[in-house]
């Protein structure tokens, strides 16, 4: 595997574009939210896995939580064949699963049918009567003057 194939697979996503990014960070995105990042000065890898996923590939060699995204449980390959090919596809896949699931403007029809919440409409402002009978502000009536 190289960068190449790296980079042929993610655009082959529906709707994946890729953008260069940050001097050397080829981003890979859906409706604008990242999935994978490679850089191309010095080559690595970085995406977005399940929090158990992640546990297990920062036990691994040349695997790091990445920097600013580790807490949300992306990981970076420092080296491309720190896992093999067909692992490597199964996590690019899984990280644009969850990017794709949560993107704005998403078009799947896999929403589970069942009952639309009602907007809650707000209840009508209850009309008070003023302390002492006092009219309203405006009124005809001018209040009496406290002695």
């Amino acid at each position: 595997m190289n960068v190449d194939s790296i980079r042929d697979y993610c655009v082959s996503f529906p709707r994946a574009t890729e953008k260069l990014q940050w001097g050397d960070a080829l981003c890979f995105k859906i409706s604008g939210k990242m999935f994978a990042v490679m850089g191309l000065d010095h080559v690595r890898l970085t995406f977005k896995c399940t929090p158990e996923t992640f546990a297990d590939l920062i036990e691994r060699e040349d695997i790091r939580p990445s920097p600013y995204l580790g807490r949300y449980h992306w990981v970076m390959l420092h080296r491309l064949d720190a896992v093999g090919w067909s692992e490597l596809q199964d996590l690019i896949r899984q990280s644009y699963d969850m990017v794709a699931a949560k993107a704005p403007g998403k078009k799947s029809g896999t929403k589970k049918p069942g009952k639309k919440k009602a907007l809650a409409k707000p209840e009508p402002r209850k009309k008070t009567k003023r302390a002492g009978g006092s009219p309203p502000v405006g009124s005809e009536r001018a209040p009496a003057r406290l002695k």
